[in-house]
C-alpha cells in the first residue's frame, strides 16, 4: 500500500483540526496539506465574526500543533505549521464570509455570469443587500442578491473612507 493521497492527508487532518478550531471559537476556513521537499507543509486558516487578532492566531497555532504532534494524523513525517487569518483576495463563498464584510464593497459574481459591485449593507438568511452605484450617484441604490444567485464576492480595496464613516480624529475632537 502506498503513501496516502493529498486528498486522504487533508480530510484525515481537517478531521483532527475542526474541532480543535471549533474549541477555540474560530472557524477552519482552509486547509491545505503539502509535499515541501522531505517536510509537509500544513497551512491552516482560521477566522471567526469580528476577526482573528494575532492573540487568537498564535493560540490556535498552538492548540493545532499540540493536535497534530499528539495524533497520527502526519504519520512520522517532519510538517512545518502554518496557521493564519483570511486575507482580503479570500473569495466570500459561504453566508459568514459575507456577513464578515458588512461595509466594504465587494464585487459579486452571480450564477448567470453576471455581477454587481456594491456595498453589502444586509446579510440575512434571504441573501445580501448591496448599496450599488446608480447613475453617477455612489451608492444610491440597494439591490438584494438572493443567496441561490451568489456564486462567489471578490473585496474591492479600498483606499479613502467612504465620507459616511467616521474617522479616527473625529472621535479625538469629540
Amino acid at each position: 500500500m502506498g503513501r496516502p493521497s493529498r486528498a486522504d492527508d487533508d480530510a484525515a487532518v481537517r478531521a483532527l483540526l475542526e474541532p480543535v478550531v471549533a474549541s477555540l471559537g474560530l472557524d477552519l476556513e482552509d486547509l491545505d496539506v503539502q509535499m515541501a521537499g522531505r517536510r509537509r507543509r500544513v497551512s491552516v486558516v482560521v477566522d471567526r465574526d469580528g476577526g482573528v487578532d494575532l492573540d487568537g492566531i498564535a493560540e490556535a497555532s498552538k492548540a493545532v500543533s499540540e493536535a497534530l504532534d499528539s495524533s497520527d494524523a502526519m504519520g512520522d513525517d517532519p510538517y512545518t505549521l502554518e496557521v493564519t487569518s483570511p486575507g482580503i483576495d479570500r473569495p466570500l463563498t459561504l453566508p459568514r464570509h459575507w456577513r464578515r464584510n458588512i461595509g466594504r464593497r465587494v464585487r459579486a459574481h452571480l450564477s448567470d455570469g453576471s455581477m454587481v459591485e456594491g456595498r453589502v449593507t444586509i446579510v440575512d438568511d434571504d441573501g445580501v443587500v448591496f448599496a450599488t452605484d446608480i447613475k453617477g450617484k455612489p451608492e444610491s441604490a440597494e439591490r438584494r442578491t438572493p443567496w441561490p444567485d451568489l456564486v462567489r464576492g471578490d473585496v474591492q480595496v479600498e483606499f479613502r473612507r467612504p465620507e459616511s464613516a467616521p474617522s479616527e480624529t473625529d472621535d479625538e475632537e469629540a
